[in-house]
């Protein structure tokens, strides 16, 4: 087989906070105020996610530990595994991660969703054929913008498999 090329790109935006929609600034409000509630006792690293639904409805999650690695659940799939059981048929449009460490009250750090909840996450986009926004707060209160996963991962299953 000759070798071939495959090319892959990425365009994300930064945003400062009060350049950000105001539905976008509740989902992050929302999504702090879940990490805040996380339960992280191992790692002291407490993640918020929220989810705004195409009808407008808002929901938030946080991860949740446990001592027998690696069995926790990272925020953002509790977030879309709640939300599509009980709303099958109502996608999700948006969604805002927020991490902070358990140290130092606003100790916020940059986060992205991990390998496993990039692929949750296609998996919603592919359910519903629809992109979701991801919104993650960064630590000087800038907002970075992902338009759909495919920003964040670029070579989904899918696309290899066509």
């Amino acid at each position: 087989m000759a070798e071939r090329k495959i090319e892959t790109t990425s365009t994300m935006t930064l945003y400062e906070w009060a350049s950000l929609a105001e539905d976008v600034q509740e989902l992050v409000r929302r999504a702090k105020a879940a990490a805040e509630n996380a339960y992280a006792p191992y790692s002291g690293f407490l993640v918020g996610a929220a989810v705004m639904l195409q009808d407008g409805q808002f929901y938030s999650a946080n991860n949740q530990e446990n001592v027998c690695f690696p069995v926790g659940v990272c925020a953002e799939r509790i977030l879309l595994g709640y939300t599509h059981a009980n709303f099958p048929n109502v996608p999700p449009v948006k969604m805002a991660i927020v991490a902070r460490r358990a140290a130092g009250e606003n100790d916020y750090a940059t986060v992205t969703p991990c390998g496993l909840c990039r692929q949750s996450i296609s998996e919603y986009e592919l359910k519903f054929r629809l992109p979701i926004d991801i919104y993650m707060y960064m630590p000087s209160g800038d907002v970075l913008h992902a338009h759909g996963i495919e920003q964040l991962l670029p070579l989904k299953f899918e696309d290899l498999n066509q």
